[in-house]
C-alpha cells in the first residue's frame, strides 16, 4: 500500500493524466484521483440540492393528467437523489482510502486495480478479475 502524502501541496498541470508509465499510486496520480473525486462529489451535492429545490418549489396540479405527470416525475427525482446519495457515500470512502492508503488496491485480492480502470470508475474496489469473479459467481447463485 501507499504511505500518506499532504496531497494538497502537490500541483497538478490543468491536462495531467495518470500514466502506466509512472510510479503506480505515487502522490500525484493520488492528488489527481483525489480531486477527481472531490469534483464529483460537488457536482453531484449541487446537483441533488438543485433537484430538491424543484420539488419543494412544484405546485400541485388541478388537472389529473398533470398530477399524475407530476408524480411520476416527482418519483424519478427521489430516485435519482437516492442514487447520488448512495453514490456519494461510495467517494466519500474512496476519499477515506486515499487518506488511508489503500486507494487503488483491491479489496479482495490487494492487487493493483490499475490506472485506467480509476479514471473510467474512481470509486472502484475491486481489480477487474475479481469483480469478473464476483460476477460469476452471483450469477451461479442466481441460477440455483
Amino acid at each position: 500500500m501507499t504511505e500518506k502524502v499532504d496531497l494538497d501541496e502537490i500541483e497538478l498541470e490543468p491536462d495531467y493524466r495518470p500514466s502506466p508509465d509512472e510510479p503506480y499510486m505515487n502522490p500525484k496520480q493520488l492528488a489527481f484521483f483525489r480531486r477527481k473525486l472531490l469534483d464529483w462529489r460537488n457536482q453531484i451535492v449541487e446537483d441533488t440540492t438543485h433537484t430538491r429545490q424543484n420539488m419543494n418549489e412544484s405546485e400541485n396540479q388541478a388537472d389529473e393528467v398533470d398530477r399524475a405527470s407530476q408524480e411520476t416525475e416527482r418519483y424519478t427525482e427521489l430516485r435519482t437523489v437516492e442514487r447520488e446519495q448512495r453514490l456519494l457515500s461510495k467517494i466519500d470512502a474512496a476519499l477515506r482510502r486515499i487518506e488511508n492508503g489503500e486507494f487503488g488496491y483491491c479489496e479482495v485480492t490487494g492487487e493493483p486495480i490499475g490506472v485506467r480502470r480509476l479514471e473510467a470508475r474512481p470509486v472502484a474496489t475491486l481489480s477487474i478479475e475479481a469483480k469478473e469473479a464476483q460476477e460469476r459467481q452471483e450469477r451461479q447463485m442466481a441460477e440455483d
